[in-house]
């Protein structure tokens, strides 16, 4: 096994807190650890290792692999990406989640418990595991209804879905973009919870040239928009406000990077994208 893939391994044990915990490690499930991990959060992901792409024979229409990818190793590259990104992955499946705390109450079949104040559900067909957080609305006839916005949220404070179980269509690369949104949606709403206000809530998650944030005109941009879109019933001139207009704008400049480091991580991506290949071919 390269070095490379060997250097993230989990070894931080799943019963105990969490910020989020994702259910489900497929296209949906790993796109929403990536996110909720890169963004700070405790992030543990739960795998059975029946993740309905591997009902696939081969994938054709992801974007990024014109001739297609074997599903085993695009499934070892959402793994490992998972890993980079700072996220744990357990391969349990978890057999309930109940409300606990606040939070949520997670436990699997080999008996473990986690906490985590977010729940990311991303199973593709079986949702039995919410029964223990049902309060009428997941499954008001005895069925479950994928009751989630477009982005995930659902009527559970703290809970969203994600991909197909969220209603939409069984594509990998749908699947994937949806857990993204879900992601999203929960690091949104935490920064609502810390005070943020909406549209300046949206969390982004990308990288940009040096030179590209920051400067006189960037700063006066960002001023004259949040001037366009203040706090409800408060002012832009309160010190709490003005402290989170001032770590927003540091959170954007931390998105930079020099063209040393655009390179270094050019480099790196590539030999490891190699040594994915290298290790298919060799299994091959």
């Amino acid at each position: 096994m390269p070095a490379e893939r060997d250097r993230c391994r989990d070894d931080r044990p799943p019963d105990r807190e969490w910020d989020v915990v994702v259910v489900g490690s497929g296209p949906a499930g790993a796109s929403a650890g990536v996110f909720a991990a890169r963004a700070g959060l405790e992030t543990c992901v739960f795998d059975r290792g029946s993740s309905s792409i591997r009902q696939c024979a081969y994938l054709e229409n992801f974007l990024g692999f014109p001739a297609g990818i074997d599903v085993p190793t695009f499934c070892d590259l959402a793994r490992a990406h998972l890993r980079e990104a700072g996220a744990t992955v357990v391969e349990e499946t978890v057999e309930s989640v109940a409300r606990a705390d606040g939070g949520f109450r997670v436990e699997t079949d080999a008996g473990r418990v986690a906490s985590a104040e977010h729940v990311v559900a991303a199973s593709t067909y079986d949702a039995s595991y919410l029964r223990g957080i049902d309060d009428g609305a997941l499954f008001p006839d005895g069925e479950f209804v994928r009751d989630a916005d477009e982005r995930g949220r659902t009527p559970v404070a703290g809970l969203y879905l994600a991909g197909p179980l969220a209603g939409v269509p069984s594509q990998a690369i749908v699947a994937a973009g949806h857990g993204a949104m879900a992601a999203l949606a929960l690091l949104e709403d935490r920064r609502l919870e810390a005070g943020y206000w909406r549209p300046v809530s949206a969390y982004h998650d990308w990288v940009v040239p040096d030179g590209r944030y920051g400067g006189p005109d960037w700063h006066g941009a960002m001023d004259e928009w949040f001037d366009a879109n203040p706090p409800p019933e408060r002012s832009l001139g309160d010190p709490e406000v003005r402290d989170l207009l001032a770590a927003e704008k540091r959170r954007r400049l931390d998105m930079a990077v020099d063209e040393d480091e655009r390179d270094r991580r050019t480099r790196r991506g590539h030999a490891v994208l190699r040594s994915f290949l290298r290790d298919a071919r060799d299994d091959a």
